[in-house]
């Protein structure tokens, strides 16, 4: 790259492109990162993050805001619908034994603390703005921006989700599939005595779940077969969502008492969607729900994106030249696991939907083990 510093423009500033900007900031690399909405999209209602998962957020430097902010556990309980505790499972530490096992935390605070580490690193940020346009030579790209502006990169990376406009214009077709499942989720505060998360397989539900986020909140899911979203207009989350959480007893009795603003309510179609040929077009690569994106059934998405930025980050300030080879070493690295993360994700679902009785545990418990080892 010779002496002069090395540009990256990050298009998305989602978890994944917030903790890719850190780290290459942490190595010298000057960034430009661009977000679309205007707000930074500090949105959602929780979200759970396992050791792997916290591993690289201490790498990033927010580990000891993420510890205050969040709420530990180092189990899982699984109930019945009434709320009996059929069995406790002690949970693996994928990040190591030095980190928990699992860390609840509401989605908004943990966007806060990242927004606030990419502005704290020095770079470039730029909200309500995206690029519409990459025009690639040899040595870089240029990206014209929404805002009438250009600047020119030494490489482009596309963090900017699950639908990426730049995953489309740089010609992957790859695009999220239904798995045939939707889930509820709303923020809601923590009955006394739910420590951590319990999941209910059955009922009116495929599953139903909560996730302590803090001292005093939860958030709560359920997760049902798709339907035509004609038939639920948004003011009726809320009713909807309680009606689907009168079979569930136990910590449910007060959760869904709770549950009355349908604004809060999110709800979501599960999606599958793993990028099969090369991850990146010359100088424009993808990381995160660009590339890859799988059902919360194993709780990973989060974590497959931050590692993908962590690794793309190791590569980038290695010292190596930026060329094909390089990147596609990050894809190496990367593709065998996140495709056991998302074919372990998706076949959760499927033997709820096909009423078959799989090795739930022997699965997750597989999966869990082979990432304990770095990525």
């Amino acid at each position: 790259m010779g002496p002069r510093q090395p540009t990256v423009l990050v298009v998305g500033g989602g978890t994944s492109g917030n903790a890719l900007t850190i780290l290459l900031r942490q190595a010298g690399i000057a960034v430009d990162l661009v977000e679309i909405k205007p707000d930074w999209n500090v949105r959602g209602s929780g979200i759970t993050l396992q050791g792997n998962a916290l591993r690289v957020l201490r790498e990033v430097g927010v580990w000891d805001e993420i510890r205050a902010h969040g709420y530990a556990f180092d189990t899982l309980g699984l109930t019945a619908p009434d709320g009996t505790v059929l069995h406790v499972h002690e949970d693996l530490r994928t990040g190591g034994d030095d980190l928990p096992a699992t860390l609840g935390m509401q989605r908004p605070k943990l966007q806060h603390i990242l927004t606030d580490a990419v502005q704290a690193s020095g770079a470039r940020i730029r909200l309500g703005t995206t690029a519409d346009t990459l025009t690639q030579d040899g040595t870089g790209v240029v990206a014209g921006f929404s805002d009438g502006t250009q600047g020119r990169y030494d490489l482009v990376v596309a963090a900017d989700g699950l639908n990426s406009a730049t995953r489309a214009a740089i010609g992957i077709g790859d695009k999220p599939e239904p798995t045939g499942m939707s889930i509820w989720r709303i923020p809601a505060p923590r009955p006394a005595g739910v420590e951590r998360s319990d999941l209910t397989y059955g009922g009116s539900c495929f599953i139903a779940g909560y996730t302590p986020t803090s001292k005093d909140t939860l958030y709560a899911y359920l997760v049902e077969p798709d339907r035509d979203r004609a038939d639920l207009p948004p003011d009726c989350y809320a009713k909807e969502m309680r009606r689907l959480a009168e079979g569930y007893g136990g910590a449910w009795d007060e959760i869904r008492a709770s549950i009355n603003d349908p604004a809060q309510v999110n709800y979501t179609r599960f999606t599958r969607m793993l990028a099969e040929g090369s991850w990146h077009r010359g100088r424009v690569v993808l990381i995160g729900d660009a590339a890859h994106c799988c059902p919360p059934t194993l709780a990973q998405g989060a974590a497959m994106s931050l590692e993908d930025a962590w690794v793309l980050a190791q590569l980038l300030s290695s010292g190596a030249a930026w060329d094909e080879e390089l990147l596609s070493s990050y894809r190496e690295r990367r593709i065998g696991r996140v495709r056991m993360v998302v074919d372990a994700s998706v076949q959760l679902g499927q033997w709820l939907l096909d009423g078959v009785r799989g090795d739930v545990p022997g699965l997750m418990g597989a999966t869990m083990t082979a990432l304990k080892e770095l990525p």
